[in-house]
């Protein structure tokens, strides 16, 4: 059965107050274009899960889509931090639910097994423990304390993949980094693809397969679809479009999703 959506359908899937996880890595094959449609469909009272995130994070905070955000990072790497983002969680607009990266996989973990926490090694002494509902429990086996996550299970994964085919099979090329994972632990799961193959393609290679079709709602193809940032090898981040998107004055937002499709 075909799954084949256009990215407005795709995006009507997300209903406001849903909590989303965007994969790909800071400006590293994000779902880019999927975050501007989201953006210009005015969603509202999002709560989103990213390990490190950048350019969807922080145009989502200047779209004013944003209730909440579960990440260890959110920033340009060499470019800067998110400016929109910090003005976004500064002006109490959203909120920053602080994490390590690590305890974000942890959390999406323990969705993805079906238990309530993951518990964690670490993070004893840290402040994080503090402004954060990570709890301490006993290890049953030696009575040692160790911090307990709690599950992170997103409505959604949004996931930005090299191929897919009509059924929802996605392939990823180069690192993964935590985009399986989310589509475990989410209860549902949107793929944007670079371009769509035929299903012959990964009934040869099923081991290529990072996405099992029978977990995914929708699937979208999206050429460049992660600019401006990168979807490695088939092209670059593009640097220039980065620093201008920085640059731009947030009352500008409007314009910029008319132009920038």
């Amino acid at each position: 059965m075909s799954k084949l959506l256009s990215l407005a359908a795709a995006v009507g899937l997300i209903k406001d107050g849903d909590t989303v996880a965007l994969g790909g890595n800071t400006i590293q094959r994000s779902p880019a274009a999927f975050a501007r449609e989201m953006a210009r469909r005015k969603k509202r009272n999002i709560e989103l899960v990213k390990t490190a995130g950048a350019y969807d994070v922080d145009l989502l905070a200047l779209a004013g889509c944003l209730s909440a955000v579960h990440a260890g990072y959110i920033g340009f790497e060499n470019m800067g931090l998110a400016p929109n983002y910090r003005k976004a969680v500064e002006g109490g607009q959203t909120q920053a639910k602080e994490h390590a990266c690590y305890t974000v996989i942890a959390g999406l973990r323990a969705a993805a097994y079906g238990i309530p926490f993951m518990p964690v090694a670490g993070f004893l002494g840290s402040e994080l423990l503090e402004v954060r509902d990570f709890k301490l429990v006993k290890d049953p086996f030696t009575g040692q304390e160790v911090v307990a996550v709690q599950k992170l299970q997103p409505d959604w994964a949004v996931i930005h993949v090299h191929e897919a085919d009509v059924e929802g099979n996605g392939r990823i090329l180069g690192s993964q980094f935590e985009d399986a994972l989310m589509t475990r632990a989410a209860k549902g799961v949107i793929l944007t693809a670079e371009r769509i193959v035929d299903k012959s393609q990964f009934q040869k290679h099923p081991e290529s397969v990072a996405i099992p079709g029978f977990l995914v709602n929708a699937v979208v193809e999206l050429p460049g679809g992660a600019a401006p940032g990168s979807c490695y090898p088939l092209y670059d981040a593009n640097i220039e479009a980065i620093r201008s998107y920085l640059a731009m004055a947030p009352e500008a937002l409007d314009d910029y999703l008319k132009e920038v499709r």
